[in-house]
């Protein structure tokens, strides 16, 4: 997730080196077009702007394109325009032949009839973790593929750890006694971002989820255990009160910095720790309430889709591209390279085999959870209840239960 708008999206935007590019030349399916008419390019819209995760999707994009036959004209917007764009377009009948949306996104966009069932192009759903189809449905029906995900673990500085005698938490009681612990003059145990926007609450759902906490209803007793997890290291200057503005990118360069022993974030972030040659870090899973319980995180990422253009040449040819996008060369390619993790079950094993780093992060795949799995296009006016009652039980204005109450009840 990154931006501090919409971040409920965790972009993988730290990529390193481009690689693999006669990789993702190959494995691309195909689809017969119903037309006989010649396509020659096609056009795709997707929300990486930036550098460098803009050239290699470009390049990725590119390769799809001509293993397919035809020319990408392509179109990159910020990521908070992205979907009042497309419902712009939308309206006036002039969507992209591909078109990437954020994960929590695309029932929205499904619900509007501007996507193609995948399933109308033969584009193979086999082997995907079961979240990441989940991600991609509406209705029963798979309207996007993501080529690569990713979600959010516990990093430690191994040094500042061993120094102290503490080792990784497993619990949350473990947590709260290494924190404390790790805490000292202006040093904290751990760094998490509590802002008020959807990355807020995107840090929070691992906490939640793992407890047993419902999206649907968040006035419950497990889902207030969770926030006084949250309050409560807060309260005794475990994490600092400035997590309630930070971003993700904050929460990093605390860590980078020296300044939190721990810290909640995603993988994402491994190359720029990787630049800081004296940093030595682990990553193990959110610590869950009781050991007995499962890690549960959210699961993030993006997810290429077809759009009913009403032309079924082209969308045949942006069907070939989002199938090649989705080949097993073609996500390991692009998971190694962008520090994410490939979307089929039967690539992971290999994969976090050959990239320890995101061995958790391959773990807690399996297990991750669609944020729009249970709600569907109502998961963005829930999430936003979601960070309203972090906010206002970590400002201290109600209790955790009130908060959780009076936020559900808006």
């Amino acid at each position: 997730m990154k931006s501090a708008i919409r971040k409920n999206r965790p972009l993988a935007v730290a990529v390193t080196a481009l690689v693999g590019l006669p990789v993702l030349l190959s494995g691309c399916g195909t689809t017969a077009s119903s037309s006989t008419e010649s396509v020659s390019e096609i056009a795709v819209m997707d929300y990486y702007n930036n550098e460098p995760d803009k050239g290699f999707i470009g390049d990725a994009l590119n390769a799809c394109g001509t293993k397919a036959g035809v020319t990408i004209k392509r179109e990159t917007v910020p990521g908070k325009s992205l979907i009042s764009k497309v419902l712009q377009q939308s309206s006036s009948k002039t969507l992209p032949d591909v078109l990437m949306l954020d994960n929590p996104d695309l029932q929205q966009i499904a619900a509007t009839g501007a996507l193609a069932p995948l399933a109308d192009f033969d584009i193979s759903t086999a082997d995907f973790a079961p979240g990441v189809l989940s991600a991609g449905t509406y209705k029963d029906k798979v309207y996007g593929l993501a080529p690569t995900v990713n979600t959010i673990a516990l990093f430690y500085n191994k040094d500042i750890l061993a120094k102290a005698g503490v080792t990784p938490p497993a619990t949350w009681d473990e947590l709260e006694a290494a924190a404390a612990k790790l805490t000292s003059g202006d040093q904290y145990g751990l760094a998490f971002n509590a802002n008020p926007t959807y990355e807020g609450t995107w840090q929070f759902l691992p906490v939640m989820w793992s407890n047993g906490g419902d999206e649907k209803n968040i006035d419950t007793e497990e889902t207030a255990q969770a926030l006084k997890l949250w309050t409560d290291l807060v309260k005794d200057g475990s994490v600092s009160s400035s997590a309630l503005n930070w971003t993700q990118a904050d929460v990093k360069d605390q860590f980078l910095a020296g300044k939190a022993a721990m810290m909640v974030n995603g993988p994402w972030q491994i190359p720029s720790l990787d630049k800081q040659a004296s940093l030595q870090y682990g990553v193990v899973k959110i610590p869950v309430r009781e050991a007995s319980q499962t890690a549960v995180a959210p699961l993030g990422g993006e997810v290429w889709t077809v759009p009913q253009t009403g032309n079924k040449a082209r969308q045949a040819k942006a069907a070939e591209v989002v199938s090649c996008l989705n080949s097993d060369e073609n996500q390991l390619a692009m998971a190694k390279v962008r520090n994410t993790i490939p979307s089929k079950t039967t690539l992971a094993a290999k994969f976090a085999e050959e990239n320890p780093k995101l061995a958790t992060f391959t773990e807690l795949v399996k297990t991750a959870r669609a944020r729009t799995g249970q709600l569907g296009e109502e998961w963005p006016a829930q999430a936003t209840k979601i960070y309203t009652a972090i906010q206002t039980a970590l400002t201290g204005k109600a209790s955790p239960s009130e908060a959780l109450k009076q936020a559900q009840g808006q």
